[in-house]
């Protein structure tokens, strides 16, 4: 099978697990958000909901730790499609390819929200 294949697959996987990594933060803080609003409607006290903020507010942490793991698998992957001589760039529907290196400083476009 030809390299650029292989590679094209492997991108697809990595730029899914980036999306699900994302939209899985925006559905936590949405939670956070409605356990928030919710104390308010209920007018109970903080001190009921406060063992289920923090809860939440962990597992913000731990999915930013993920998101930033699989950024660098991103960085290693880029550097590893070029040592084995894969140049070309890939095609990701509007994601940022594994051609260039998405390094800390880099203006890199977002993708459209919707």
């Amino acid at each position: 099978m030809e390299k650029i294949f292989v590679v094209k697959r492997v991108a697809e996987k990595l730029w899914a697990a980036e999306d699900g990594i994302d939209a899985t933060l925006e559905r936590t803080a949405e939670l956070m958000s409605g356990i928030v609003e919710a104390r308010k409607d209920l007018a109970i006290s903080h001190i009921v909901v406060d063992p289920a903020i923090g809860k939440v507010a962990e597992a913000m942490s731990a999915l930013a730790v993920a998101r930033h793991a699989v950024i660098e698998a991103h960085h290693a992957l880029y550097e590893a499609k070029l040592r084995i001589g894969v140049r070309q760039k890939l095609d990701g529907g509007g994601h940022p390819s594994l051609v260039e290196d998405h390094r800390v400083g880099d203006v890199i476009p977002d993708r459209a929200v919707g």
